[in-house]
C-alpha cells in the first residue's frame, strides 16, 4: 500500500503497530494471516515426535499412504500414515537430514544425510537403514530415474548432481553443473533428470543413462533458482529463485521460459497438485503463496503466513497439503490442510 506524505504519523503508526500485533499473535499461535482470500482451511493439526526444530523436505508415497518427513535439525526421519493420521514410526540416525524421496520401484527410501556427507537407503518393509552411498559434499534434494534405477542427488556446495545406484547404493559418479545444485527432479516425459543451478540461473537437462548434460537453459528474472515443481500432464516446470522471490513458469516442450511471478520472500520447496492445477510456494519467511493454473500460466489465489513454513507436500488423491511446523506452543506439530470450498 501506497502512503501519501500527509498521512498523519499519529494514524500511520498505529496501522504499523496493529498489524505487528496481528501477525505475531498469528504466529505466536500457529495460525494462519491469509492475506488473498481463504484458500486453505485446517483439517487437524497432529503432534510430531522430537525437538521443536527445523524440518526439511517431505515424500509421499501416494500408494501406500505414507509420507516421509526430513526433521532436519533433529537428525530423525518421520514416518507418517496419512490414512490413520498418525506417526508410524520416527528413525534415528539420519545427521542434518534435507532430502527424502520414496522409491516404491525398488522398496526403499533414500535420504540426504547432509551432516555425514551421504545419501542413506531405508528398506521401506522393515524402516531400517539398507545402505549408504557417498562421501557428497552438501547432499540435498534427490530424484529417482526409474529406467535407470539411480537416484540423482543435488550437491548444493560441491556444484554437482552426484549419481548413486540405487540397488547396490554405490556412488557412481558426479556431475559438474556449474554452479551450486538446486533442487533435482525426473521429468517423466522426457525421461530427463532436470536441475535448478544457482549462481549461473540456469535449468540444466541431464541424461540419466549416459550421466551427461545434454541441455542448458537460461532463466532470466530468476536469481538462484531452486524449488521445482512439475506439471507432467500440461509440460510445464514452476521454478523458485530464492534470491529475488520469483517464480518461473517453464515450457518442457519447447524449453523456454514463459513467465515470472512474485512470490513470498526465499521461496524453498514446491509442491504441485494436478487434479486441482494449483500449485503451493512456501517460503523461507513462513509465507505460503497459493497459484492457480490458467492456460500455460498461473494467477495467485491466495497467501498465508505459517510459522516457519518453508516446506510443503500435497496428496493428489485427497488434495490435503501438509505443513510440518518446528515450533507451535514449544512442539512440533505436522497441519493439514485442504482447499477452501
Amino acid at each position: 500500500m501506497r502512503i501519501p506524505l500527509t498521512f498523519p504519523m499519529r494514524v500511520l503508526s498505529a496501522m504499523f503497530s496493529m498489524a505487528f500485533i496481528s501477525t505475531m499473535l498469528a504466529s505466536a499461535q500457529g495460525g494462519n494471516t491469509d492475506q488473498g482470500g481463504t484458500v486453505l482451511k485446517t483439517v487437524i493439526d497432529i503432534p510430531l515426535p522430537g525437538p521443536a526444530v527445523r524440518f526439511d523436505y517431505q515424500s509421499l508415497d501416494a500408494k501406500d499412504g505414507r509420507l516421509y518427513m526430513a526433521h532436519m535439525n533433529a537428525d530423525q526421519l518421520v514416518v507418517f500414515d496419512t490414512q490413520k493420521k498418525q506417526v508410524i514410526a520416527n528413525l534415528d540416525g539420519f545427521k542434518r537430514v534435507h532430502g527424502v524421496i520414496a522409491v516404491p520401484d525398488v522398496h526403499r527410501v533414500f535420504a540426504s544425510a547432509t551432516g555425514e556427507h551421504q545419501m542413506v537407503a531405508v528398506d521401506m518393509n522393515t524402516l531400517k537403514i539398507v545402505g549408504m552411498a557417498g562421501p557428497i559434499n552438501y547432499p540435498d534434494g534427490l530424484a529417482y530415474s526409474p529406467a535407470t534405477k539411480r537416484v540423482f542427488v543435488s550437491d548444493e556446495h560441491g556444484g554437482v548432481d552426484a549419481v548413486v545406484d540405487a540397488e547396490t547404493n554405490r556412488l557412481i559418479t558426479s556431475i559438474p553443473l556449474g554452479g551450486g545444485a538446486g533442487n533435482t527432479v525426473y521429468d517423466a516425459g522426457s525421461g530427463r533428470i532436470l536441475v535448478a543451478v544457482h549462481g549461473v540461473n540456469e535449468l540444466v537437462s541431464i541424461d540419466p543413462a549416459a550421466m551427461k548434460i545434454v541441455g542448458r537453459y537460461k532463466l532470466p528474472g530468476v536469481e538462484n533458482p531452486h524449488g521445482i515443481a512439475l506439471d507432467q500432464a500440461n509440460r510445464l516446470a514452476f521454478i523458485a529463485g530464492e534470491e529475488n522471490h520469483s517464480l518461473a513458469v517453464f515450457n518442457l516442450n519447447t524449453m523456454k521460459l514463459l513467465t515470472v511471478h512474485q512470490v513470498g520472500e526465499d521461496p524453498d520447496v514446491l509442491a504441485f497438485d494436478p487434479g486441482l492445477g494449483r500449485l503451493y510456494v512456501s517460503a523461507e519467511s513462513g509465507i505460503v503463496t497459493v497459484l492457480e493454473e490458467s492456460g500455460r500460466d498461473l494467477r495467485q489465489i491466495g497467501q498465508l503466513h505459517l510459522p516457519h513454513a518453508h516446506t510443503v507436500s500435497v496428496d493428489p488423491k485427497s488434495h490435503l497439503v501438509y505443513f510440518p511446523l518446528e515450533n507451535v506452543d514449544g512442539h512440533p506439530l505436522l497441519r493439514v490442510m485442504q482447499p477452501a470450498p
